[in-house]
């Protein structure tokens, strides 16, 4: 029973990290916008939430939690949404190749984030010194109704965040008035051009607060899923990847993506759990959430629903002499 309690808080705290980054890819995805820069966004939220609450903490004599914890987020969503910025401009006012820019966009997320995580290192005191502890600490911080059940008793507030945004998402999408323009803007916007909607306004918005959402993923892994360090280990970018993968998964649905994040962490992490196995079956394991995206993208295409498929124009630039 404790190793099963165990598997699912790792497969909870795991899953959250690329919720937060599914969520907001499914948004911008929406819009028509393909963003391959999911793994740079998180990377460029994480290393700006690290540094805003490192910067804080060795300013502060005595760092109250919740300040820092206020500022890493202030920090996070500034990068990310500058990020969104950046890609959308290219993409959608000069009309850039979508996956290109976003694939660039990644490795320059990476590049940036490995530059200043080693230069917060050095300021530190050397290789693997920094610690924003009393951030983090606010960030792991079990929410005190909760604390007495067992299986949420380790889980920091992000964790609900994740959720709750993923819910509001949904409801946007699916029960909003702008939503459903978001949605029509992503399926043929050349059509929604001519009904009155303002395609141009509706891709930034989607792409800028999806870029948001994408960034608090690389946020809650510095600070909750490695405890509030800086690791250049390439942690960020598989978790981003494995979130692009999450939004084929959940067939572009955010509620999908809430119970598809959670089988990621427990067949991530089921290799943990078996004895016996050697280095190279614990690789194998590891490639289950890949293989399991490649079945269901399999059996998705072969019955050709029209609500499990991507928005029709997703990947295109749209421009209206075109029409």
């Amino acid at each position: 029973m404790a190793q099963i309690l165990s598997l699912l808080q790792a497969a909870i705290v795991f899953g959250t990290v690329i919720l937060f980054g599914s969520v907001g890819e499914i948004l911008t995805e929406k819009s028509g916008n393909l963003n391959l820069g999911v793994p740079g966004i998180m990377y460029l939220g994480g290393i700006a939430g690290l540094a805003g609450s490192f910067m804080y903490e060795t300013a502060a004599e005595v760092p109250v939690p919740w300040v820092g914890m206020v500022i890493a987020l202030a920090c996070a969503l500034a990068a990310s949404l500058l990020a969104g910025l950046i890609y959308s401009f290219l993409t959608i006012t000069l009309r850039a190749n979508q996956n290109v820019t976003g694939l660039t966009l990644t490795i320059f997320g990476g590049g940036v984030a490995n530059f200043f995580g080693g230069a917060l290192n050095n300021m530190a005191g050397g290789v693997g010194q920094i610690s924003v502890a009393a951030t983090s600490s606010a960030y792991r911080a079990t929410l005190p109704f909760l604390s007495s059940i067992d299986v949420f008793s380790a889980l920091g507030f992000m964790v609900y965040l994740a959720i709750i945004l993923a819910f509001l998402v949904s409801w946007f999408l699916n029960k909003s008035r702008k939503g459903l323009n978001l949605r029509a803007v992503g399926e043929n916007p050349a059509t929604a051009d001519a009904a009155g909607i303002n395609v141009t306004k509706y891709k930034y918005f989607a792409t800028c607060i999806g870029a948001a959402i994408t960034g608090l993923g690389g946020l809650y892994y510095v600070m909750d899923y490695i405890k509030g360090t800086w690791a250049i280990d390439g942690g960020i970018e598989k978790l981003g990847w494995l979130a692009v993968a999450l939004v084929i998964f959940a067939r572009w649905k955010p509620k999908h993506a809430i119970w598809g994040s959670y089988l990621f962490g427990v067949l991530f992490w089921l290799f943990f759990y078996i004895p016996g196995l050697t280095r190279s079956s614990q690789e194998l394991f590891k490639m289950l959430p890949y293989l399991v995206t490649i079945v269901v993208l399999i059996i998705v295409s072969m019955r050709r629903k029209r609500e499990n498929r991507p928005p029709e124009s997703l990947g295109l630039p749209y421009f209206r002499e075109d029409r």
